[in-house]
């Protein structure tokens, strides 16, 4: 039997949890009434819930609703839009010369790789670890994806990386700091600079965070973020795309759409790099409005703020679950100064049976995780051999048992410190259920 309350969680001994598995979950979790286990700690927030956009932004949006010109280019003579004035606001920030607003962070990785001057046919190595948009905007320009191994951390392996870079048969690196893990960026760049491979980095899930000292994206000619719902700012859907290449940026802002409005952007190369470029360069329609740019304005300045409540509650995540039976977590390195908007882990003496009903048992009491190793795609998740759509997917053995044990924990900051302690002993009780030694 199996029954649910607002605060509480009824299975019979015919339920999901066998009397045996009972022992696992503490005391103060747990109440038996007449052979009816009670557990009482649940937890009830949405994990899809985020902030409210800041007053400043409401009031900005508002504004610009009210005057009717939403478009980038709809303004007065000397006037600054909203977007033009996100992108000089950006660049600084990111302390970078140019920065281009477009309408999504796919949009912004498209834009890039065209920029760079990849070519239909050419080959892109890529991370295998990594979500749907990546692949579409390399498969979009009609690039021919060389996915890279992933390590136990989840982040490009740099042997393999050696390996494939070696070939000369890439001119590019597609580099996703996917949820929030940067690699050593000091060894890619070394690599890619030996090898004379153009590195161009997806933060989407790294914005603010550095590694060695330098923000994510300044490692490489191009960076592209994402200010989808659930990426550190909020626009719904939107994407940056900054570089201090005055030829790239130059391309990039035309391919976005600029027709010859190209001085009307906020942190834009000098007019003679567009020169030539506007007669070759398609227009692929990718502008933001001044209604996202404004929302997205009034969040830059609390977004460092941001960084370290959300770096209290993923290390509350970390101290409750290191050392529990059925978890291993992976210690960050010390030379990267992460944004832990999301907490990943590996299952221990699971198999993938156990890891579902592992995944099942923490839903019915509140906790949504995401498993990397389903066989098949499942909300935002997928695995690289669902891609099917690309010519070739390799069989990447090391990725994929990498993938086989991780689990994947957003982290909103409509959650309390508490609540992250609470869903991370939620987490711990019932992988002791699952765990076999």
């Amino acid at each position: 039997m199996c029954a649910f309350g607002k605060d509480w969680l009824a299975l019979g001994y015919d339920g999901q949890l066998s009397v045996w598995a009972l022992q696992f979950i503490l005391p103060d979790s747990l109440k038996i009434f007449s052979g009816v286990a009670i557990i009482t700690k649940l937890f009830n927030k949405p994990f899809t819930q985020q902030e409210a956009i800041p007053d400043a932004g409401v009031a900005a949006a508002i504004e610009v609703l009210r005057s009717g010109r939403l478009h980038r280019y709809n303004t007065a003579d000397g006037e600054a839009s909203e977007t033009e004035l996100l992108e000089k606001e950006y660049a600084a920030y990111q302390g970078r010369r140019y920065c281009l607003a477009v309408t999504s962070g796919g949009q912004a990785l498209q834009i890039a790789l065209r920029a760079a001057g990849v070519l239909p046919g050419d080959k892109v190595l890529a991370n295998a670890y990594t979500l749907a948009p990546v692949p579409g905007a390399l498969h979009a320009v009609g690039a021919v994806p060389q996915f890279v191994e992933i390590s136990d951390d989840w982040c490009v392996d740099l042997a393999d990386l050696e390996r494939q870079a070696s070939t000369g048969e890439a001119g590019y690196l597609l580099l996703s700091h996917m949820r929030g893990r940067i690699a050593d960026m000091d060894a890619i760049a070394q690599i890619c600079k030996r090898h004379d491979i153009v590195i161009i980095e997806d933060c989407a899930h790294t914005m603010g965070a550095r590694w060695n000292g330098v923000l994510s994206g300044n490692t490489g000619v191009l960076a592209c973020f994402s200010t989808q719902t659930y990426k550190h700012l909020n626009s719904g859907e939107g994407g940056l795309l900054c570089s201090n290449d005055p030829r790239m940026m130059a391309q990039a802002i035309l391919l976005s759409g600029s027709y010859m409005l190209y001085e009307r952007h906020g942190a834009a190369p000098a007019a003679q790099y567009f020169a030539q470029l506007k007669w070759t360069s398609p227009n692929c329609s990718a502008r933001m409005d001044n209604l996202r740019a404004a929302i997205l304005r009034a969040q830059l300045p609390c977004l460092d703020a941001n960084i370290r409540r959300w770096n209290e509650r993923y290390r509350v995540l970390l101290n409750v679950l290191r050392g529990r039976p059925g978890i291993r977590v992976i210690e960050r390195d010390r030379r990267e100064n992460f944004v832990g908007s999301s907490f990943q882990f590996h299952t221990v003496g699971m198999d993938a049976s156990a890891i579902q009903a592992f995944i099942g048992a923490c839903e019915q009491r509140g906790v949504e995780l995401k498993w990397f190793g389903r066989e098949t795609p499942h909300g935002f998740t997928s695995r690289f051999d669902s891609w099917r759509y690309l010519a070739h997917i390799p069989e990447l053995p090391q990725t994929r048992k990498v993938l086989a044990t991780t689990v994947d924990f957003r982290v909103p900051l409509t959650f309390s410190v508490d609540d992250c302690r609470l869903c991370a002993e939620i987490i711990a009780e019932q992988a002791a259920v699952y765990f076999v030694e």
